[in-house]
């Protein structure tokens, strides 16, 4: 079975430095909705390796990324403790960064390379 690796980092826009230590979840949303994997963003806001999919040829899945910074940066003081992220994978792709970009009172992402 293919497998798709999903890569993310979370950087403060604020500071323009990235975020460490801020824990991130995978989940699939298809039902029921199981969590998959769960790893830690490292010096460079980055995991340190990417989460892996299984998923088929043809096959559509929605996945959900979580992202806790409320407690990796204390001095951020984030409105917004945690940021989620839903978004659909086919059997197509073989891998998806999708980063995200928080400051004290929003957050943003985006489909990277």
């Amino acid at each position: 079975m293919p497998e798709v690796t999903i890569s993310t980092h979370i950087l403060n826009t604020t500071s323009g430095r990235p975020l460490p230590n801020a824990p991130v979840t995978i989940s699939d949303l298809t039902v029921p909705a199981t969590l998959m994997e769960s790893s830690t963003t490292n010096s460079d806001g980055r995991l340190p390796q990417p989460f892996r999919v299984q998923i088929g040829e043809g096959e559509l899945r929605t996945l959900k990324l979580r992202f806790e910074f409320a407690d990796a940066d204390k001095s951020l003081g984030v409105f917004y403790p945690f940021a989620e992220v839903a978004f659909t994978v086919s059997g197509a792709d073989r891998h998806l960064h999708v980063p995200l970009l928080i400051s004290p009172y929003g957050y943003s992402t985006y489909r990277g390379s």
